[in-house]
């Protein structure tokens, strides 16, 4: 009969133990590739969802932004009119659409423009509509004329009157204008409240320039009340063509602009960033603390009452406190002698050293300086004190319990 060899079993210090098998090297990988493929996942939908809410989530005063701060409730109702209208989101795009016809531009406030640029784009189109200008707009293109506050009462005012001439606010109707402005020579200004007019309105070389505060009417959330619909469609839909302009960040044409920090730092710097996280993250993991599988080991459930007591004792003798050790040894022996004689757990010092004295006969002062009044004062004491308790408990123990009694 022959005997087949097997192979050593790897020394591992205890009889009879085997070496835990190997992780699977192709388990690892597949770890790894799973994680990846999690991330790019995760990263795939959330640019999904970023680019298909791009639209929809634009900022105030937006014409593709259907939020309560944006515009588009306009650009539909225009729309609707056979008003075609056109978002350009640069200059050289507003440009381009102006040239197609009689147009009517949106202008919101454009302070990366300089002067000329912003009348260039003015002299391009038919109508004008200032739909949040400022001091140098207002003044620029409607001379004389400057913001002038916010009507008393904000959006709890009451609903005011045109009370000028203008065809389209008169057609409107009442509205409760945001900021006012004050008019300047040759402008006509609509709805009075305070100091200044919720909107003003130039002609002249047959154009028309206007100005208004949109974000308190003409915006998705104000725009069904009162006659701000009719009013802001009077304004922008005189043409068959609206080109809505909104500032882009590459506009500028001012020479002496801050320069941001991405202009100011080389092509090369932010590569290098993205490669150096990169190759933090990739290090984090090469070099970090891996743990291996759980080991187990059998510890000390119970420790011997005799060595809990020396270690104590050794601390007490290295204090040199012998009145702590005292109260300690007291405590122990009231709390024994409290058991054995039947009362209760919460039972007082006082009542338990009289009910000892009682039932071994002894003196009731010397049972009472036993556990409670004398003080050792030295390491003698102490033990001498140790050993005149557990007399006490060997009388209590035999006054008890006789016929267990050792003598």
């Amino acid at each position: 009969m022959s005997a087949t060899a097997t192979p050593p079993l790897p020394d591992t210090g205890l009889p009879g133990a085997t070496a835990p098998p190997a992780p699977s090297r192709r388990r690892r990988v597949t770890a790894w590739v799973a994680i990846a493929f999690v991330l790019l996942v995760v990263g795939g939908i959330g640019g999904a969802v970023s680019a298909a809410n791009q639209w929809a989530q634009r900022g105030a005063l937006d014409p593709d932004s259907s939020g309560p701060d944006g515009m588009r409730g306009i650009v539909e109702v225009l729309r609707d009119h056979g008003v075609d209208v056109v978002v350009a989101r640069d200059r050289a795009a507003a440009s381009e659409a102006l040239e197609g016809g009689p147009a009517s531009l949106v202008l919101p406030d454009a302070p990366a423009l300089s002067d000329d640029a912003v009348a260039g784009l003015a002299g391009a189109a038919d109508d004008v509509v200032l739909i949040e200008p400022r001091a140098r707009t207002l003044d620029l293109l409607l001379p004389g004329s400057a913001p002038a506050g916010v009507a008393p009462g904000g959006a709890d005012a009451a609903s005011l009157e045109p009370d000028c001439e203008v065809q389209d606010a008169v057609r409107a109707g009442p509205v409760t204008p945001g900021g006012l402005y004050s008019a300047g020579d040759g402008t006509a200004a609509c709805y009075p409240a305070a100091d200044g007019f919720g909107l003003l309105v130039r002609t002249g070389d047959g154009g028309r320039v206007a100005a208004v505060d949109a974000a308190a009417l003409f915006t998705n959330e104000h725009l069904a009340e009162n006659g701000n619909a009719a009013l802001a469609a009077n304004l922008m839909g005189r043409h068959p063509l609206v080109v809505w302009y909104i500032p882009g960040l590459g506009d500028t044409d001012l020479a002496d602009a801050n320069p941001s920090l991405g202009d100011l730092t080389p092509p090369w710097v932010s590569p290098v960033i993205v490669l150096l996280l990169v190759a933090g993250v990739a290090a984090g993991i090469w070099r970090g603390r891996r743990f291996g599988p759980l080991v187990a080991e059998r510890l000390p459930v119970t420790v011997r009452a005799s060595e809990t007591t020396e270690g104590r004792a050794r601390l007490y003798a290295r204090a040199g406190d012998p009145l702590h050790a005292a109260d300690r040894l007291r405590i122990g022996a009231l709390r024994r002698l409290a058991t054995l004689l039947g009362l209760a757990a919460n039972a007082a010092a006082p009542e338990i050293a009289d009910a000892v004295a009682g039932r071994t006969g002894l003196d009731r002062r010397a049972v009472r300086g036993i556990l409670l009044d004398e003080i050792p004062r030295s390491d003698a004491d102490l033990v001498a004190l140790s050993t005149r308790l557990r007399d006490l408990e060997d009388a209590a123990r035999a006054a008890v319990r006789p016929e267990r009694s050792p003598r």
